[in-house]
């Protein structure tokens, strides 16, 4: 049981392995489809914006919706540059606005957008709104809640690895075990991973924004104004599942060059 147990485990990490992201062009981990995935993005969506106030009609929700559209243009722009014209097809983009104090805003698989109004004054204009747009869409089109969803399936199988493992040993022994298994995967395993996420997000991200007409170095500035927010508050990195902001605002700027280099290339594609 136990042998093939492990066997599975890494039967399915070989094989999905060998998925290719087409918008990183990295091997990616992803036991979930888009087909999967899509439909029930779009009733959780839907569900939540029955729940909560939408705001419509106002001088922000139209900032919300302009900035939307363009970091849409810009993702389909920058697909059919990568060879990938097809890849937002299934897509359904909605942007709206919604009455929240949480400095926050997400995209769900399938390019559904909701920003909460605490961020605006964060965001301040259009191009501190397309930062946050452009790397939470980039999460979307970089299939990284799939590939998140993927990794918890993964942590489970080894948790029940980790508990045939140790059925045999006491119980005291197993709940050592099993909170060892459990800190350590998060630790070492979820959260870079979740990390890594990120920074792939905030490089997508700048180039979107960029592709979009917007100014990329106002993508720095706006993490500095979260910073201020902050105020010191935030966890240590190693325990989050996002870079600390000074690291975030170092790798914008090593990113800087090559978004706008990219950026450049795609608007040179024929109209």
């Amino acid at each position: 049981m136990k042998k093939h147990l492990i066997l599975g485990v890494c039967t399915l990490g070989l094989v999905f392995s060998c998925a290719t992201n087409p918008i990183t062009g990295k091997k990616q981990l992803n036991l979930v489809s888009n087909s999967e995935l899509f439909p029930t993005s779009f009733q959780q969506y839907g569900t939540f914006l029955k729940e909560n106030k939408v705001i419509s009609g106002t001088a922000d929700a139209k900032r919300v919706e302009k900035v939307g559209m363009r970091i849409k243009a810009a993702s389909e722009k920058y697909l059919t540059y990568l060879g990938q014209a097809e890849y937002l097809k299934d897509y359904r983009w909605e942007y709206k606005l919604v009455d929240n104090k949480e400095v926050n805003a997400w995209c769900m698989p399938g390019g559904k957008i909701v920003v909460y109004s605490g961020i605006l004054p964060v965001t301040k204009d259009d191009a501190g709104l397309a930062t946050v747009m452009g790397h939470e869409v980039s999460h979307a089109i970089a299939n990284h809640g799939a590939q998140r969803m993927s990794a918890a399936q993964l942590q489970q199988l080894g948790a029940a690895g980790v508990a045939v493992a140790t059925g045999n040993k006491s119980a005291e022994t197993q709940q050592r075990w099993n909170q060892a298994y459990g800190a350590g995967s998060q630790v070492l395993g979820m959260m870079p991973f979740s990390r890594s996420h990120e920074t792939e997000a905030d490089k997508i991200g700048l180039t979107l924004m960029a592709i979009a007409g917007y100014n990329p170095e106002e993508a720095i500035t706006f993490w500095q104004r979260m910073s201020a927010q902050s105020a010191g508050q935030a966890q240590p990195e190693i325990l989050s599942t996002h870079p600390s902001d000074a690291t975030r605002i170092a790798n914008l700027k090593a990113l800087m060059p090559e978004a706008k280099a990219t950026a450049a290339k795609v608007g040179m594609l024929p109209k």
